[in-house]
């Protein structure tokens, strides 16, 4: 392809709307283009990548017995609505013409609806079915470039099977695919325990890399291994242990007083003795959690214990459920089911709301004064505190999701109906798995491991093209008679190569060749042609070799591996 006739609009400055290094790069080298936030045009090059990268999943998928369809991203709400997910996706979910539409952010429903239509008996399993489609999530703050947007391409694989066992082996079929995907595409990554989220089902795993772009937030122990989201990271914390003596309750005003922080410093007490309180409602029932100081609710934890859908008490409800505002809430009198954080086990002589307006309460001991509480892990993780596996301590970081396997297990095939008749005729339902990738997530993840000052360093997998032919001098014949005769012999030797052509000066071209990438550059120039020879650039190591025009195809070659 010669640069002259293609469409690659590079960028000298950095977009003042990037900040992640993958966003800058893929704005600077031509390859996306904004249209609205969160929605991005895939320009030729940056389209090059994104083939290559689908071709490879598509690749590992059918080694493992896929077959690939392609699915409409318009769905009919009410297939949703059978599975609660309209609820469960809330606002992040697009609904059109009257709302009797949806754009599926996710194919579960859909893929059920088929497999209720065509599975019928146990010898019509297993199955793998995966497609590589656009989806759409209404992200309320979409940032980063491609790592979150709301429109993105996704390649999603579900597998049907007729027991909890098969869809063991299905999930390990791809665990195993996922790491030759990512393997393939030159990717540093590890692989933590997650949560299901709005998916359900009751396993899951996260393929992930390691960002200051990430979104996402891991607790990792470099001694054992051990990786976990922090929606379900656990970790190990000295507890605080009961006082000697429990005073009795006792009642402060605490006139405008709505934080723990503003709780301390008016009492001068420290965050440890004070339970703050939160008011949940789990499918119509009221729920308060009490956490230490400002240790924050895991939701993602909550809502594995509580099942069902669960979310925060709106602030116009606590006064009704409590007889306070948010702030002044607290366990005493409170009529309704109690979970505190382990972290508050059988302690004594804590603060807490009174349930009423500027009052707090003193002297609270959850074994004396709330003896239907329970407790279980709800905290996030912190870095420092002790690995659950072994005697190191957690590093907490940010990364980026590349990919989610999960165990769906009956979830979809249950409200569905999707049902199967087993060697005895008995009807079950079908047990499904659920294993996404991030395509675009995969080329911005590359771009943020393999970058420098001057722009994105591209291996043979993912590279747009395999060489970078560069013409110093348009004007000088020999030099254009030299690059173009090297240019068709290339391409005829099965190379896709890019070619600068343009009447650019020297320091312009060789800024745009680092600033794309490319493995390999060829320079054609007078200077080396006088010797009969050329020079190549190594992109990723900068090394420069001078090399006869006679040898050249055996040294590319032995360069294009």
């Amino acid at each position: 392809m010669k640069l002259s006739k293609y469409f690659v609009p590079t960028l000298k400055e950095v977009p003042a709307d990037a900040t992640v290094t993958s966003h800058i790069l893929m704005l600077r080298s031509g390859m996306i283009r904004m249209v609205s936030a969160g929605i991005y045009s895939f320009l030729p090059l940056g389209y090059r990548v994104l083939q290559k990268v689908s071709q490879i999943i598509r690749e590992e998928m059918n080694a493992i017995g896929g077959q690939e369809f392609h699915l409409p991203a318009l769905s009919p709400k009410e297939i949703w609505e059978e599975t609660g997910r309209v609820e469960a996706f809330g606002d992040i979910l697009f609904h059109i013409k009257n709302r009797e539409y949806v754009l599926a952010p996710t194919h579960e429903e859909i893929i059920t609806f088929h497999a209720k239509n065509v599975v019928k008996s146990y010898k019509d399993m297993p199955q793998i079915w995966y497609q590589i489609q656009t989806k759409f999530r209404n992200e309320p703050r979409p940032r980063s470039g491609v790592i979150r947007g709301r429109q993105f391409l996704m390649k999603d694989a579900y597998t049907l099977d007729v027991s909890y066992e098969a869809l063991d082996v299905a999930y390990g079929l791809h665990d195993k695919a996922y790491r030759k995907i990512f393997d393939r595409c030159g990717l540093d990554y590890f692989v933590v325990g997650a949560s299901s989220g709005a998916m359900g089902g009751t396993g899951s795993e996260e393929f992930m890399v390691r960002s200051d772009a990430g979104e996402d937030t891991v607790a990792h122990c470099s001694s054992c291994g051990y990786a976990a989201n922090v929606e379900v990271a656990e970790s190990k914390v000295k507890p605080i242990e009961r006082e000697k003596e429990s005073k009795s309750t006792y009642e402060i005003s605490t006139p405008n007083v709505k934080s723990i922080d503003e709780l301390c410093k008016f009492l001068i007490i420290d965050e440890s003795i004070c339970a703050k309180s939160r008011v949940y409602i789990n499918d119509g029932k009221v729920v308060l959690i009490l956490m230490q100081g400002n240790d924050e609710v895991n939701e993602s934890k909550l809502t594995k214990l509580l099942g069902g859908n669960v979310r925060p008490g709106h602030p116009e409800e606590l006064l009704e459920i409590t007889g306070a505002d948010a702030g002044s809430i607290g366990p005493i009198g409170f009529k309704g089911r109690i979970i505190a954080d382990l972290k508050l086990k059988d302690r004594n002589n804590l603060f807490s709301g009174a349930n009423k307006n500027d009052y707090h309460i003193g002297g609270i001991d959850f074994k004396r004064d709330v003896p239907s509480i329970e407790y279980v892990d709800l905290r996030f993780v912190k870095s420092g505190e002790g690995c659950p596996n072994c005697n190191n301590k957690l590093e907490v970081f940010t990364a980026i999701e590349l990919g989610h396997i999960f165990k769906l297990g009956t979830k979809y095939s249950e409200a569905l109906k999707a049902l199967y008749l087993d060697e005895k005729g008995e009807e079950h339902p079908i047990v499904m798995g659920s294993y996404g990738i991030g395509v675009e997530r995969i080329i911005a993840c590359y771009i943020e491991q393999n970058h420098d000052e001057k722009g994105i360093i591209w291996n043979k997998a993912l590279t747009p093209f395999d060489i970078h032919l560069i013409a110093l001098n348009m004007k000088n014949e020999t030099v254009v008679s030299s690059a173009e005769g090297i240019y068709n012999e290339l391409k005829n030797a099965g190379y896709e190569i890019l070619f600068d052509d343009r009447d650019a000066a020297a320091g312009f071209k060789f800024n745009d060749a680092d600033l794309l990438g490319m493995p390999i550059q060829i320079v054609i120039g007078e200077k080396k042609l006088k010797e009969n020879k050329c020079e190549i650039k190594i992109r990723k190591t900068g090394e420069r070799l001078d090399v006869e025009l006679k040898s050249l195809m055996s040294k590319v070659k032995e360069l294009v591996l």
